[in-house]
Order: structure tokens, then sequence, then C-alpha cells
């Protein structure tokens, strides 16, 4: 068994790849496939939501069950019991998909070529945000306040609770990916050309971070929005958003793996952890203050997702063989030097 935690680690095979993984509010654990399914833990009920590829999936913000998008065009709502339900049909594929829930602000959004969708805590659209370009990712702030949208030349930031314009952040070039500081002081984007990029919302300034190996897929900042977590090279790599940084900043990488990329980061949303896959299969919890790693896998299929519980207690696993696993961590795991 590649698995560390033995009887603190549930685990099943798939046999199609892990897309995405999302905890709702109740706990429930979810792993979205590419064979369309979602499949929740721990009795693995099967919930057959797209009739090709699951694309993404978020929890359900209003509640239980979990959100998710497809090529066949179609967000769908699933809940705990299995049971599928349309919330918009009929679109180019929905890659994308965000939420947030915090105290009367509740939103979901997924993204269909250039248009991103924002529903409210009744499931009812809310708005419905064009872009100059297809978007290739969407991002809530930690209260729901705004909405950060990745395209082509930049991105845009949007306010959910009104109708304004689009403020639009440009800087030249295809970006991939995106992540808004829970405070909503700055937006980073990932861009093709193995760096990324970040606007300070205060005053526009410009933040550049480069040096990376690979193209970076995976990143987010930690709950209190001092470090920037990111995947794209053989280590975690944290830049700090403190002390005036980014930039003038190095940052600091945890947890290498010679040779090895890492795949996946998902900060802890609760402490300053972080979790990471490999491209060998590898999973590691990491204290960023100490860089004290827990290992949680050893070796396997390249890590194509990682989700936690929202009070850190889980975290959920998967892989591009069809892995999946469930830790179970406690509210302060315990890490080794």
């Amino acid at each position: 068994m590649s698995e560390v935690l033995g009887d603190r680690c549930i685990q099943q095979s798939f046999g199609a790849f892990v897309v995405a993984i999302a905890f709702d509010r109740a706990g429930h654990a979810a792993f979205a496939l590419a064979d369309g399914t979602v499949r929740m833990a721990p009795d693995w009920r099967v919930a057959q939501a797209h009739r090709g590829a699951a694309l993404c999936l978020v929890a359900d913000p209003a509640g239980t069950g979990f959100l998710s998008g497809g090529d066949d065009g179609r967000f769908v709502r699933t809940d705990p019991a299995g049971s599928c339900t349309e919330r918009l049909a009929g679109r180019k594929w929905v890659e994308q998909a965000a939420s947030v829930a915090d105290g009367k602000t509740i939103h979901a959004a997924c993204a269909a070529g250039r248009v991103a969708t924002v529903f409210g805590a009744d499931g009812k659209i809310v708005r419905e945000l064009d872009h100059p370009s297809t978007v290739t990712g969407i991002a809530f702030d930690a209260r729901g306040k705004r909405i950060a949208a990745s395209h082509v030349n930049g991105a845009s930031l949007w306010f959910t609770g009104s109708q304004a314009a689009a403020r639009r952040l440009e800087w030249k070039g295809s970006h991939t990916a995106i992540a808004m500081h829970p405070d909503a002081q700055a937006v980073v984007t990932a861009m093709q050309e193995n760096a990324l990029h970040g606007w300070r919302l205060a005053d526009g300034q410009h933040m550049r971070m480069s040096g990376y190996p690979a193209k970076t897929e995976s990143l987010g900042f930690t709950k209190s929005g001092r470090w920037l977590v990111s995947s794209g090279a053989d280590a975690i790599v944290l830049w700090p958003f403190f002390g005036g940084g980014p930039m003038g900043k190095p940052p600091t990488e945890h947890a290498q793996i010679e040779g090895v990329l890492v795949t996946r980061v998902a900060a802890h949303p609760q402490q300053e952890l972080v979790a990471a896959g490999y491209a060998n299969g590898a999973v590691l919890l990491v204290e960023i203050a100490s860089g004290r790693v827990l290992p949680l896998r050893r070796e396997g299929a390249p890590v194509s997702a990682l989700g936690w519980s929202g009070d850190g207690a889980k975290l959920g696993a998967g892989g591009e063989d069809g892995w999946a696993a469930l830790y179970d961590l406690g509210k302060r795991p315990a890490l080794s030097a």
C-alpha cells in the first residue's frame, strides 16, 4: 500500500481520470470524473451528472450537494443522494466553476466560452458576465463580493452585487488560471510561458513572478492571504504577500522531490499548511512556517486533484488513473521533521 496513514485513509479505484474534488458544507466529499460521474464518499454513491466528461466541481454554497460542469454544455447540481438537477444547459463546454459562502453572501459561478454566469443562494442567475475571450479561470474573494476571471490578455474583475462594468486588468499574453487574494487585495494569473502575473488592486501595480520550469496549473492563497502557493516546479513554490512582497522578495520552496513536478496544490482552509500532489503520485502535507512534512502517499499515477473539507479535518486526493483517497487528518494533523 502506498498510503502512509493506514486506517485513517479510505481509498477507491474508479478507472477514470479524477478531474476535481470538493466538500460541501455538511462535510460530504465528492469526486468528479472524466467519465461524467460524480462519486460521493464514504459509500461511493454514483451520480451520472454528465453525458460526456465532467470538467469542474465545487460545493453547492447554499447547503449540501455539489455543482459540476461538463463537456455536454451543462451545469448540474448533484445532491448527496445522487439526484441531479440542471442549472444550465445548451452552453459550450462548462470548464470552470467556483463557489463561496460567507454569512449572508452565497454565490456560485460557472464559465462556458466567454461567459461567466453567477448564481445566488436560490440557484437563480444573478449576473451573466461577458469577456473578451474564453474564460480560463474564475475565483471569488473570501466574502463573495467580487469575482475575477482570467482570459487572453489579462483578467476581469466584477462586483457580484451590482450591475457595474468590469475592471479590466491588462497584460498581454495567454492567462490560463486565476486566484484572488481572500481580502481582494490582489489578483494573480498563471501564464502560458511558465510564469505568474499579478495586479495589486489598490493601485494597479503589476507583479511578475517567474522562474518556473513548467506551466503552473494549480495555485491559490492561504486563508490569511500571506502566501500564494503554486505548482509548476519540483517543489511547492510560495510567494510572500506581506512585507511588501511578492515584488523584490524571493519565493519560499518546500517539499522538493528532485526532478518530479508538483501537479496540484491546496492550501489548508484554516491553518498555514499546504497539501501538494506530484507527478510520481506522491501526496505531501507541509507546514509553511517550519517546512515540516507529513507524507500521505509515496507513489502512483500523477495526482490530478486535491481538496480540503471546510474545517480542514479531511483531505481528498485523486489521480489520473482513477485512484482516489480520503484522508482523515483531524483538525491539527501531526507533522514530522
